[in-house]
């Protein structure tokens, strides 16, 4: 295994090294758990999902790109670095971190974001000409350390993201279908179609990367895509128009004592869209979570999402409950 030199304030025991693959898994995803639930992030990962992620990565090489720290040869943090080709122009070069709760606060995010970024900058060095260029990274506002981290390294809000709760699904009420538009059962030979009209809708969000076969991979693989009965999608003809993908979180239901769904996936084609559809898809896949007994349900929104979708959700009783921000430097 390669040992990795950074300079941090002195701490007895810790080292740096890089990735050695899915043997890394358990013990970071133990640090992951733990920084979540310090800062009150609610999901619930496995360590399935976990390997599915790590084996579906893109523009990343895990062998130079994931930064581990240990003490004693426990893990303590990890980190990860990758780049996206944004849709609407330029390269986002991008790292997070989790450094667990306990050993916060000791310089070693700092020590990590520092190797991070010269790491991100060798990679931007060989992409020649590309232009705009961002080092970018992200945090739920809840961790004020991690907000001061990357403030002091000189990076700037540029977007901002609620996760919103529908703390109840009893007033939801579906609206019928727009003309034209027609639902059907989903069939595990539609998820193609379905994940090709998302790309295509999703190519108007900010900050949003060009969809890889990797992704799609990692859509095909996900065991919460395995039991599509929740989904809403609009077919127009042979074409997807509109899609809701809404999952089951179990883990995370059983973790916290209720019975929730998770919607990961709204979209409308622009065809289609200002005709009601995400709403009827939406509403109806409530409608059918309620019937089938759960209580709630969560989803993420862009909070300047050009779509309007923020108040589509907020109609439907979703209100916010944790806020993130998106950062940016310009990468010279």
């Amino acid at each position: 295994m390669m040992r990795v030199q950074l300079s941090v304030p002195p701490l007895v025991g810790l080292g740096f090294r890089l990735y050695r693959g899915k043997d890394d898994h358990p013990s970071m995803l133990r640090v992951y758990t733990a920084v979540h639930e310090a800062d009150g992030i609610e999901e619930v990962a496995t360590i399935e999902q976990f390997d599915l992620n790590y084996a579906t990565l893109v523009n990343c090489d895990p062998a130079r790109d994931i930064l581990l720290a240990e003490v004693g040869g426990t893990l303590v943090a990890y980190s990860r670095v990758f780049w996206s080709e944004l849709v609407d122009g330029g390269r986002s070069y991008e790292c997070f971190g989790f450094v667990h709760p306990d050993w916060r606060r000791k310089g070693i995010g700092a020590a990590m974001l520092r190797h991070n970024e010269a790491r991100l900058r060798e990679i931007a060095a060989d992409h020649g000409e590309v232009v705009p260029k961002w080092l970018s990274s992200e945090g739920i506002d809840a961790d004020p350390g991690n907000t001061a981290l990357l403030t002091g390294a000189g990076y700037e809000p540029v977007r901002y993201f609620y996760e919103m709760v529908a703390p109840v699904l009893d007033g939801v009420e579906a609206p019928p279908m727009p003309d034209g538009i027609e639902l059907r059962s989903v069939m595990r030979e539609h998820y193609r179609a379905i994940w090709e009209a998302e790309a295509e809708a999703f190519r108007d969000h900010w900050g949003e990367a060009e969809w890889t076969e990797p992704d799609w991979e990692r859509f095909i693989g996900d065991p919460d895509n395995a039991d599509p009965s929740l989904w809403r999608i609009g077919w127009s003809g042979d074409q997807v128009a509109g899609a809701v993908v809404t999952t089951v979180p179990t883990e995370e239901n059983e973790k916290h004592g209720r019975s929730r769904v998770y919607v990961s996936e709204v979209s409308v084609r622009r065809p289609w869209r200002r005709r009601g559809l995400a709403r009827a898809l939406l509403a109806g896949s409530l409608v059918a979570a309620r019937e089938a007994g759960f209580t709630s349900a969560s989803l993420g929104v862009d909070t300047d999402s050009p779509t309007g979708a923020t108040a589509l959700y907020e109609s439907l009783g979703f209100i916010p409950d944790k806020t993130f921000t998106a950062y940016r430097k310009p990468l010279a």
